[in-house]
């Protein structure tokens, strides 16, 4: 029982433990708990620009770094989270945000996963509905005579008895 519970441990601290870890460094946190905390806020929706499906937080690239040192730099030159979103944005695109606003410059970005989904969806139906099954001829005499000799020959030959 207890190396069940030991076992049992050390898998939920293994799946646990990359969820916990963060990619902030010591010499980047703010000694202000409530600008660390707006630094937080804030680079959870950017998007690593080397990772692309990470935020800033949780990588590792040296960009991200930058980045992360970037926003915690124009917190404390004032900066309000808006000003600093759109600075981040002004110098990267919308692309740089997580989630990146509606607007006509960004709709590609919203409806292309759509786009993408309904295209594999027609093609499915359409493979689907588009396969046809040949129709089966009737075997002919001399087809069905050759059918009953190699069953007859099979069935003499083999040792195996019905049960």
């Amino acid at each position: 029982m207890t190396r069940l519970r030991i076992a049992l441990l050390v898998i939920v601290f293994a799946v646990a433990a990359p969820l916990a870890a963060h990619a902030v460094q010591p010499d980047e946190m703010l000694a202000d708990p409530k600008l660390e905390h707006r630094a937080r806020e804030i680079s959870g929706g950017v998007r690593c620009m080397v990772c692309q499906n990470e935020n800033i937080d949780d990588s590792n690239a040296p960009l991200a770094r930058d980045l992360r040192l970037l926003v915690r730099e124009r917190l404390k030159k004032g900066d309000s989270d808006d000003q600093v979103r759109d600075y981040l944005v002004a110098r990267y695109g919308d692309f740089v945000l997580l989630k990146p606003p509606l607007k006509a410059s960004t709709l590609i970005l919203w409806i292309t996963p759509a786009l993408v989904l309904l295209a594999a969806a027609g093609f499915t139906i359409a493979r689907l509905r588009g396969r046809k099954t040949a129709p089966v001829a009737a075997l002919s005499d001399a087809e069905r005579a050759e059918l009953a000799r190699l069953a007859a020959d099979d069935s003499a030959a083999s040792p195996i008895t019905k049960a």
